[in-house]
């Protein structure tokens, strides 16, 4: 894979800084225009360092800035951090692993297929054709733009699209077919040169844990705790990284077991101050709400419980359920429940 180039980095660090930062961001990353990759991250690493040391250890940056760039090295992409509220800023859920220049995508929320096409057109290559994606349930919006990957020019794809799943995914990827049947039809009976094969694609459903393994990556998926959801989380090793993605759950301990000693680890939470008072519509917090939210996803208090015992190198917090909070307010939360260590509340975009 290619270099991310210097306006997907800034991007990054921008948008993890607050306000009365960014300009010192920006007139640091304005000045090294120019440079090369290594001179940008030295300009944005002194004014990281200005910054920490007027408000402490606890800035929460993007991880780019805290490492060279490598492309060797196995790197995450958050492409879309946020939860079924839609935001143009925080689409839908999903994370791209991408190593030895190949893309693994995990779920595809609302607005996440295009994250793929704006960071492939920065340079990422990978992230040109993907074909590979785990999904960790079958909530919508965390499928929603599973139809964009099979059918977005699927007569121009070379390889077809490999999916694994939860039990419904085949149903779902049928019901996708027959929905685009008059375009294949047409694409494959007229004139045009497609490639036939695209359309085709290949579903695996898991029961239970399982196991995926190629040249470069091993995958385990492993059962996490969505109410009465079928969900997983999955656990990715490569040859320089582990990488857990938590998926939608509340405090599981199978979890906490396969995130032990992940190198990263990618968890859902919500807020409890906001679900419990926050400002957001009371219709968003009735009772009922919250009993669900509570059985279904992880407070902040639960995510420190799953860190320290965990123990990560670091924790990076998406599908954030703010319920009115500000971010600031959200890490502070996790902060006060007892979790110390490196945290990233993570935004679109981000590179780890």
């Amino acid at each position: 894979m290619g270099t991310p180039p210097s306006d997907l980095l800034e991007r990054s660090i921008v948008t993890r800084v607050p306000t009365h930062f960014q300009e010192v961001v920006l007139l640091v990353t304005d000045w090294c225009k120019g440079h090369n990759i290594r001179t940008l991250l030295v300009g944005l690493a002194v004014a990281t360092g200005l910054f920490s040391a007027t408000i402490g250890v606890q800035a929460v940056v993007s991880a780019q800035v805290l490492q060279p760039v490598d492309p060797a090295r196995t790197q995450v992409i958050l492409l879309g951090s946020g939860t079924p509220f839609l935001d143009q800023n925080k689409v839908g859920a999903s994370v791209a692993i991408i190593t030895g220049g190949v893309a693994y995508l995990v779920d595809l929320g609302p607005g996440a297929f295009l994250r793929t096409v704006e960071v492939a057109q920065q340079g990422v290559e990978a992230l040109a054709w993907p074909n590979r994606v785990f999904f960790t349930h079958l909530h919508s919006d965390h499928v929603l733009d599973y139809a964009d990957l099979l059918w977005a020019l699927w007569w121009r794809r070379e390889e077809r699209v490999v999916a694994y799943g939860p039990s419904g995914l085949k149903a779902l990827t049928d019901g996708l077919r027959a929905a685009y049947a008059a375009d294949i039809r047409v694409r494959t009976e007229g004139l045009q040169p497609v490639l036939t094969h695209g359309y085709n694609s290949e579903v695996h459903e898991i029961d239970g844990t399982f196991q995926f393994e190629d040249e470069r990556v091993r995958v385990t998926g492993f059962p996490v705790c969505h109410e009465q959801q079928e969900a997983y989380g999955y656990r990715f090793e490569t040859g320089d990284r582990v990488i857990v993605i938590s998926g939608d759950t509340t405090y599981c301990d199978s979890l906490v077991e396969h995130a032990r000693g992940a190198d990263l680890l990618l968890h859902e939470v919500f807020s409890e101050r906001g679900l419990s008072a926050g400002p957001d519509p009371p219709s968003r917090r009735t009772e009922d709400w919250q009993r669900y939210h509570r059985a279904a996803h992880t407070s902040p208090a639960q995510v420190a419980r799953v860190a320290n015992t965990a123990r990560p190198g670091t924790l990076v917090l998406y599908h954030q359920l703010y319920f009115g909070v500000s971010d600031e307010e959200l890490v502070e939360e996790v902060r006060s429940a007892g979790y110390a260590g490196p945290l990233v509340s993570g935004q679109d975009f981000d590179v780890f």
